[in-house]
């Protein structure tokens, strides 16, 4: 798989407006003659136990307590239990006290920028290709977004790493498995990349922090050890969200959790839940704060997904398309026969084939496919990707 051109993308993201017109067109000439592959909605039903804690916590639970505030940083129950999710599952130790629940990942990381970027000379960190809404983070608060290369197979150049640090960084986002690539970052690659901050670390003298964004990191299709970064760097953070692997995105429930032994863990945390204040953050669903001890076990049947990226790779491979394998999320980069990105889903919309270009995400020359998607559509889009291969 090649690399791909690279480039630094600072536009606004162009998924939404793919999905809204993937909509009309889906109302003009019918859902099932457009194959839409334009967003991260996630189409495996939620686990019944889900519902049925739900309407236990509804049928049981004092509605004044239920549907009540809690404290901003998460209920102190709810924040425990993901302390000893998380502690038990990646052989780790995470202070509950450090625990903050929030809406998602969303406003984990922008909570996260906006507690390490202060000024203008201030810089993020990402590994293209990376999710867009990073950059306009980033550039909201002020601070300058640098992007490292992707070398081959999506993971990242390292020497174009090392040599992208510098006093100003203040912080590192990873994201694995990856959107829009799917690629995952094995342990070879945390070892390398937190290797080199380390000796950054103590070359610069300051903090460097590590934020792992992993709202896929239960949508693991290969059979891989993942690598929890609290592990492996200790200036590090994570975000999570249940948003995909309990097909939660509407609820928008997740957390933020700051490794216990990063630099004035205490401080930061503290800060991290002002900024939330300041931005206007008053705690996330209590609702659904008490479901999460009743279900974080639990995770979507992800071999739907699996099934959906076999059969579209090799659909796509046996017309012709230079497609990338992903080990888990639910997206596909493909290879455009002409380098041009949005030219070619320009071409591709003449088909009612609705896919994003990857010039957003920080790379030229590939599409994004989203597969979370009908079986139907996956399947019966096969003849209209023939068609706009042979450019009939």
């Amino acid at each position: 798989m090649s690399k791909g051109t690279f480039e630094h993308n600072t536009q606004p993201s162009v998924i939404r407006e793919l999905f809204e017109y993937a909509k009309k067109r889906k109302q003009e000439i019918g859902n099932e003659n457009v194959f839409d592959f334009t967003i991260g909605n996630p189409n495996v039903p939620t686990p019944k136990e889900v519902n049925e804690a739900l309407i236990e916590l509804i049928k049981n639970t004092n509605p004044i307590k239920l549907h009540g505030y809690t404290a901003n940083s998460g209920d102190p129950k709810v924040k425990e239990a993901v302390a000893i999710h998380i502690s038990k599952t990646f052989n780790t130790h995470i202070d509950p006290e450090l625990v903050y629940i929030t809406s998602g990942a969303s406003p984990a990381i922008v909570f996260t920028i906006h507690s390490l970027v202060s000024c203008s000379t201030d810089e993020v960190i990402v590994f293209a290709p990376y999710f867009p809404e990073y950059g306009h983070y980033v550039h909201y608060k002020g601070g300058k977004l640098v992007a490292v290369k992707p070398g081959n197979n999506f993971i990242p150049d390292f020497n174009d790493f090392k040599h992208k640090i510098n006093e100003n960084t203040k912080l590192v986002i990873i994201n694995s498995p990856n959107n829009p690539s799917g690629v995952f970052y094995d342990e070879e690659v945390i070892l390398k990349i937190t290797d080199i901050l380390k000796e950054k670390e103590k070359e610069y003298g300051h903090p460097i922090y590590i934020l792992s964004d992993e709202p896929y990191r239960d949508l693991l299709f290969a059979n891989k050890k993942y690598p929890f970064i609290t592990n492996y760097y200790n200036d590090s953070l994570v975000a999570y969200s249940y948003s995909k692997s309990l097909s939660l995105a509407g609820e928008r429930i997740g957390y933020l959790l700051v490794n216990p032994k990063a630099h004035d863990s205490k401080g930061l945390y503290t800060k991290l839940i002002k900024i939330g204040h300041n931005l206007g953050y008053v705690s996330t669903s209590s609702l659904f704060q008490y479901l999460l001890p009743k279900v974080m076990d639990l995770k979507v049947d992800i071999d739907f997904y699996k099934e959906n990226r076999d059969i579209l790779y090799k659909n796509l491979t046996e017309i012709g398309f230079d497609v990338f394998y992903p080990e888990g999320a639910f997206y596909m980069f493909m290879k455009v026969p002409n380098g041009n990105s949005k030219e070619f889903v320009e071409k591709a919309k003449k088909y009612e084939i609705v896919v994003v270009p990857s010039d957003p995400f920080g790379v030229s020359g590939y599409v994004r496919i989203a597969y979370c998607v009908d079986r139907e559509t996956i399947v019966n889009s096969k003849e209209a990707f023939e068609k706009l291969y042979r450019g009939e």
